[in-house]
């Protein structure tokens, strides 16, 4: 398990978080229409048929084992079924922007799971520290009026912060897959799928989705971009990351989506970045480099021993 992710993880960590932050715009656009479990449903099941027809384009094949589909469900309650039903009900009740800040607390979360669970990813100061770093930056960025409501409804806010521990331990508990041979792509598939199993009966007796308005094109162009690139290509490279670079690092992307987010709106929207997402930003990119360790280990050896450092690939 790598403790400092590479550039190409760093790279797939970016994609992933403009792909999840992407999704705040398309649900922006469809919920106006579609009620949130509807959405939901069909984000899920249409990712996960679009899933099931890569895997076959490709010619793979689905595990037929139950113990490995007993996993897939176990992470599709983890890490879909809970946090979404536990986020809509917060979200009903608080702030988005509060809900925000409580959802970026997923990376200490995770970094206290994976040191309880595993025995690879322990705490350390550098973590502890680049987390609480990146907590203040996803704060500012959002602003001091997400704090309005603090004192509010207590259980929305606790809501919320269970469903970023859900998924803090979800991303844990992902990473048994690659114990059980079970490709990323194949293990992405096979969690939407049950997410899906799972979702799927929940939306038709809340939201009896038969007896809505059709949908205008813009919502089903809404839905598409859910679909196919926050959901299916989001989550083959959600358990590309987590094979490889660990859920601690993982669970980063917790704070780069309000950025991604932000950032699409300037170049989408035509939003106009404030001195406070400059601020964020900046301490975002200090816990992200406290966590990942590197530039820490590049000061010490070069301290150290200037002259042995030049050269050094480190």
């Amino acid at each position: 398990m790598n403790k400092v992710m590479s550039l190409r993880e760093w790279g797939l960590l970016i994609a992933l978080s403009i792909l999840w932050g992407g999704s705040f715009f398309f649900n922006g656009i469809a919920v106006k229409e579609l009620p949130p479990f509807t959405l939901v449903m069909l984000r899920v099941g249409l990712a996960a048929l679009v899933l099931l027809a890569l895997v076959r384009l490709l010619g793979l094949y689905m595990p037929r084992e139950w113990r490995i589909w007993r996993a897939f469900l176990a992470m599709g309650l983890l890490n879909n079924l809970l946090p979404f039903c536990l986020i809509v009900w917060g979200q009903a009740r608080i702030g988005s922007g509060l809900a925000s800040i409580l959802n970026a607390t997923t990376p200490l979360f995770a970094v206290i799971v994976a040191h309880l669970l595993t025995e690879d990813e322990n705490i350390s100061v550098n973590k502890l520290a680049g987390v609480a770093l990146g907590f203040v930056g996803v704060a500012i960025m959002i602003g001091s009026a997400a704090w309005s409501g603090l004192d509010g409804n207590l259980w929305a806010q606790l809501a919320v912060l269970a469903a970023a521990l859900s998924y803090a331990v979800a991303g844990v508990y992902g990473r048994r897959f690659k114990v059980m041979g079970v490709a990323p792509l194949i293990t992405a598939t096979g969690q939407i799928s049950a997410s899906a199993i799972l979702l799927v009966p929940l939306a038709l007796l809340i939201d009896l989705p038969w007896t809505l308005a059709a949908p205008s094109l813009t919502t089903w162009a809404a839905v598409a971009g859910l679909v196919l690139l926050s959901t299916a290509l989001a989550y083959v490279v959600f358990f590309r990351i987590l094979a490889t670079a660990g859920a601690t690092n993982l669970m980063l992307v917790t704070f780069l989506i309000p950025l991604s987010a932000i950032v699409l709106g300037v170049l989408v929207l035509g939003e106009r970045l404030e001195t406070r997402h400059f601020i964020g930003m900046g301490l975002i990119a200090l816990g992200l480099a406290a966590i990942d360790g590197r530039l820490l280990k590049w000061r010490r050896v070069a301290a150290e021993d200037p002259d042995s450092f030049i050269g050094r690939d480190i």
